[in-house]
């Protein structure tokens, strides 16, 4: 059974609750998703370069805090909070990959144009990431859609079907979305 399909009623009502304390609720979603936020940090971390600072389980932590100390977030369901996760620990994997550029190369780093095999020393990787970054930054104000298929199938792993169903559309047309995502991102890279 997919990550999307499964029954979501525990996780929906958990996060939907106003009866408990926020601690209370935390800690019970912490325990329901901690071992799908550890299956989406890993198949980040297969992306990233071998050395990298971040493990899994570091990586899932800081997302997870980051989502349950935001007061402004409200969840409105599981596929909601799993969305958000995946968003959180993009941007920290681009955080940290911005550091590591900054730190050694300033703002004059070299970009490379792969959007497919993003591979190479750290400097490159770095650079390749943060130009890809970039180019889901600005196809995000020029298509949401795209770019929402991107984060979840490029950055959060989920399959045509799943991300079908998590942004309630046929397998068709996020395979179309894919495709041009795909091309536009790489003539913008």
């Amino acid at each position: 059974m997919s990550k999307l399909n499964q029954p979501t009623s525990a996780i929906t009502k958990l996060l939907i609750r106003d009866d408990i304390t926020a601690e209370n609720k935390n800690n019970q979603l912490l325990s329901l998703v901690y071992s799908e936020l550890k299956s989406i940090a890993q198949y980040k971390m297969v992306y990233e370069r071998s050395n990298h600072t971040l493990t899994p389980t570091a990586l899932v932590h800081e997302a997870y805090l980051r989502l349950v100390n935001d007061p402004n977030l409200q969840w409105q369901s599981r596929r909601h909070f799993f969305a958000a996760a995946a968003e959180s620990m993009r941007r920290i994997l681009i955080e940290s990959a911005r550091r590591k550029l900054a730190a050694k190369h300033g703002a004059n780093a070299v970009h490379s144009n792969k959007f497919d095999n993003i591979e190479g020393d750290d400097d490159s990787f770095n650079a390749n990431i943060l130009d890809l970054d970039r180019a889901l930054s600005e196809l995000e104000t020029k298509d949401d859609r795209m770019s929402c298929v991107v984060k979840l199938r490029y950055f959060s792993g989920l399959s045509v079907d799943e991300t079908a169903l998590a942004m309630d559309i046929s397998a068709r047309s996020v395979n179309r979305l894919w495709a041009a995502a795909r091309a536009w991102l790489i003539a913008h890279m």
